[in-house]
């Protein structure tokens, strides 16, 4: 029999400062060594919503590699997963946290990028990164297809129809399907249907959908959100960071909330399957032009454990 191996893992909920909010990241800050299937089949023990691999980068000016996993697949790119896994290095003593902001680099499957952690005055209290400048596809107006995506969340005809901004792809590192509901009673009663979501988020070129509201449960909060995301093994995620970064700069780009050279966003979400989140988003304008997104959020570390193999 082969020897048996032990790996030292942590889990941190991630857009919450208390236990069992948020969305939870399993991290495993020494993964040098394993091969693609393992981390897969870590992944799907751990059967988190994404397990973060920490190798050494490749670059130098990074300070390490994330690698991504849900249980399903690996992806290039995620919110919550990097915050939570940068929270769990400086909790560890690998990031050196000197002054009130520490900058640092994370090199990642789609390139490298920065995150900043943030001090109260050694303890990290908020974790940021940086995410690519979005993208918008067209957006979707045929009747048909706007009562395709309604029908994939359980939504009645009129309520996915009377809207006042567009159904539309938005990425900003992930692609995400933005759809904009009037109330929060309509968001709170979707019954989602995986594989009629998957179907939609593969035609219209998706990870996902991201459905939001105006009307929110806490007075402070700028929209309410639900993501659902079984195209990657997901079938509700309790707070979404590329996806709010996504939701952040499509807010901006439609007017629907009061745009300025920074415009500071909180989104609500997980409150449906008792995980309250909130996602802190900042859009940098210019012109009219958005140059930058930034979503951030407090952490807290819930688990330290040993994973026999």
């Amino acid at each position: 029999m082969a020897e048996q191996r032990s790996l030292k893992f942590y889990q941190a909920d991630v857009f919450t400062a208390q236990p069992f909010g948020g969305n939870p990241v399993a991290v495993f800050p020494d993964a040098d060594g394993l091969t693609d299937d393992e981390l897969q089949q870590i992944a799907r023990e751990m059967n988190l919503s994404e397990t973060v691999f920490v190798f050494s980068p490749t670059d130098p000016s990074a300070i390490a590699r994330l690698r991504i996993f849900t249980p399903t697949q690996e992806i290039p790119f995620a919110g919550h997963p990097v915050l939570g896994t940068f929270y769990v290095l400086a909790q560890l003593g690998r990031v050196s946290i000197q002054k009130q902001v520490t900058h640092v680099m994370q090199e990642c499957n789609i390139g490298l990028f920065p995150v900043e952690l943030h001090a109260e005055p050694s303890r990290v209290v908020r974790v940021v990164m940086s995410q690519p400048k979005p993208e918008f596809l067209d957006p979707i107006d045929a009747i048909d297809d706007v009562y395709l995506v309604g029908g994939a969340l359980g939504l009645p005809k009129h309520v996915i129809a009377d809207r006042k901004w567009p159904l539309q792809v938005v990425s900003t590192g992930l692609p995400v399907l933005i759809v904009p509901v009037r109330t929060l009673t309509a968001v709170r009663s979707i019954n989602p249907d995986a594989s009629a979501i998957i179907n939609v988020s593969e035609r219209f070129g998706a990870n996902g959908i991201m459905v939001f509201t105006t009307v929110t449960v806490e007075s402070f909060a700028s929209v309410h959100a639900r993501m659902f995301a079984p195209k990657i093994g997901i079938l509700e995620d309790p707070a979404t960071g590329s996806a709010g970064g996504a939701l952040g700069a499509y807010l901006v780009q439609n007017g629907v909330v009061e745009v300025g050279p920074r415009t500071d966003i909180l989104i609500e979400q997980g409150y449906e399957i008792d995980r309250p989140s909130r996602i802190l988003v900042q859009i940098e304008s210019d012109d009219e032009v958005i140059q930058g997104v930034k979503v951030g959020g407090q952490c807290v570390m819930v688990v330290e454990g040993v994973l026999k193999f």
